[in-house]
């Protein structure tokens, strides 16, 4: 009878925690389907299928621009920083070299300031490259919160690989470049997979730089480009499109979660239990 007690109380909990969670992007997709009449009416089933709201995202604004800009960069993001990321992880998990753990601790410290701390600093360093307006910029400050964290995590995991396959190597005559591409990167794909995803949705959502950084329509990333939403005319509300919007970014980040699920489980436990 307790165990029953307490597999319903766990249960419990679990519904109330998935509930909680999900229910406010299953409301968002219910209103993305209403008319600006109907948004005011509480339903929690949706009643008819309306794609006004969804053609007027596209129609009223660059939005398939702006998502073409939010991959690029967001892309672009991930293989810099998996690539920084994976040579920095060897050199400080394989190479003894005075202040190795200080470095790694300052690396890790920058992720640590918020990004308003930062973000005059930038500014100066992207219109001095000449990157204002460009989605080069994006990817050069995103960088600040992806690279850190992407380095600290392959770190931990290159931590675990057993020293026989970098000594084999080495006697096999490899050069650290093949070490790191052609021995250990086959075995580092739950942890790449992982920092990468993890990478891409911070760069996907990122709104402070991307508003600071471009200001162009067409320059926009998706999060600055819903905030400047508005309804095309006096009779179109603007919170139905808002919602069409807010679906079409997250149904793509919510299905890559879901397809590598298992792989950012495997990679966060493995680094941590391995470092």
């Amino acid at each position: 009878m307790k165990n029953l007690i307490k597999q319903t109380a766990f249960y419990l909990l679990v519904a109330i925690i998935v509930i909680y969670a999900v229910f406010p992007f299953y409301y968002a997709i219910i209103s993305s389907f209403k008319t600006p009449a109907q948004l005011f009416q509480v339903d929690y089933f949706p009643t008819r299928l309306n794609l006004e709201n969804y053609l007027s995202v596209f129609r009223d604004q660059p939005f398939g621009k702006n998502i073409l800009n939010s991959v690029l960069v967001a892309g672009s993001v991930v293989l810099a920083s998996l690539l920084l990321g994976l040579t920095a992880a060897y050199a400080l998990a394989r190479i003894q070299f005075k202040g190795r753990g200080l470095l790694l601790m300052t690396i890790l410290g920058i992720s640590m300031f918020p990004q308003v701390a930062v973000l005059s600093g930038m500014f100066q360093l992207v219109r001095t490259l000449g990157l204002y307006n460009h989605l080069g910029a994006l990817t050069l400050s995103y960088m600040l919160f992806t690279l850190p964290f992407t380095v600290w995590v392959l770190t931990t995991f290159m931590r675990g690989l057993p020293k026989e396959l970098e000594d084999a190597a080495v006697m096999d005559g490899a050069t650290p470049w093949t070490i790191v591409f052609k021995v250990f990167l086959p075995l580092m794909w739950p942890a790449l997979v992982t920092t990468g995803l993890l990478a891409f949705i911070a760069a996907w959502n990122e709104f402070l730089f991307a508003l600071t950084f471009t200001f162009l329509d067409e320059k926009r990333t998706v999060p600055v480009a819903i905030s400047l939403i508005s309804g095309a005319s006096q009779h179109e509300s603007p919170w139905g499109i808002l919602m069409a919007a807010s679906v079409i970014v997250t149904v793509p980040v919510v299905a890559l979660v879901l397809v590598f699920q298992r792989r950012i489980v495997s990679g966060l436990t493995a680094g941590a239990v391995k470092g």
